[in-house]
């Protein structure tokens, strides 16, 4: 088992910057891909970036101006937002999977709101 913590949402104006974290706890040293995904309200959840034995991956409507990285070290795994748009209003979501014995499993956090409004 695997448990997932967010931390670093909040309201930022457009331009602005946040940074989102995500502590691993339990067996995370089996995790072999964690990300971010995120969403708006009346929206389906989507991925936005995910890091998997330092490949990254983003979304295009992302790439330049997030940053996703992982301190193995810390078990997090971190969101650098830059330049962020009203667009990227949504409930972010961290994300982790591990296979174990042949068996695939997905983990969630609980979710940390992000803002961007002025």
């Amino acid at each position: 088992q695997v448990q997932l913590v967010e931390s670093g949402g909040g309201l930022v104006q457009p331009g602005g910057s946040l940074r989102l974290s995500c502590v691993a706890s339990g067996s995370s040293s089996s995790i072999n891909v964690m990300g971010w995904y995120r969403q708006a309200p009346g929206k389906e959840r989507e991925w936005v970036a995910i890091i998997s034995y330092g490949s990254r991956n983003y979304k295009d409507s992302v790439k330049g101006r997030f940053t996703i990285s992982r301190d193995n070290a810390k078990n997090t795994v971190y969101l650098q937002m830059d330049s962020l748009k009203p667009e990227d209003t949504a409930v972010y979501y961290c994300n982790a999977v591990s296979v174990v014995a042949g068996i695939r499993y997905v983990y969630w956090g609980q979710g940390t709101q992000v803002t961007v409004s002025s």
